[in-house]
């Protein structure tokens, strides 16, 4: 899965465009101490127009990761910081927009390859990888204004809360061990 954000470089014009964006800000440079990994759509070539980048991280502490986020990214367009509990866990998230892409940081005291996020989108692209048609069927949807996760629940015919839901199905598909 680590490879994915490389090769964004010689992907599509997007992929190439946010690449350039992500790198251009140095993000993982300057939070590599925290493991970020870009999580999403981006990624995994199912991005629509409008879709964010993700980049998750594990954080301990909370406080000072606001404060560099703070310090990084405050002079960016709409730039946002929140504070905020998450299926019970405490969560630093920044958002902003550069050089016309949505971003958002994400931090929580979770190593990033147990992260819904990263979960998600490992069980999405296997998915892709196993049904190639499955691609154009999702972004379709998502075009309609769906989010990614509960397109693909609804394309898998899995009930309840997609996001949960998604994770029990790549459980027991074998994608995923939680």
């Amino acid at each position: 899965m680590n490879n994915l954000f490389e090769q964004m470089k010689t992907g599509n014009i997007q992929q190439m465009k946010a690449y350039a964006a992500i790198n251009e800000l140095k993000i993982l440079e300057d939070l590599n101490n925290y493991n970020p990994v870009l999580c999403g759509t981006f990624p995994i070539n199912i991005d629509i127009k409008g879709s964010d980048l993700d980049i998750i991280m594990e954080v301990t502490e909370l406080d000072s990761f606001a404060s560099k986020l703070h310090a990084l990214y405050a002079d960016k367009e709409n730039f946002s910081l929140i504070r905020k509990t998450i299926r019970g866990k405490e969560v630093v998230k920044a958002n902003f927009t550069f050089h016309d892409f949505e971003f958002e940081l994400f931090g929580q005291a979770q190593p990033v390859h147990k992260q819904f996020a990263y979960l998600h989108m490992k069980i999405e692209y296997e998915l892709l990888r196993r049904n190639p048609e499955l691609r154009e069927k999702v972004i379709s949807l998502k075009k309609l204004g769906y989010k990614t996760e509960p397109v693909f629940c609804k394309l898998l015919d899995i009930s309840g809360d997609p996001y949960e839901g998604l994770i029990l199905y790549g459980v027991e598909e074998g994608i995923v061990q939680v």
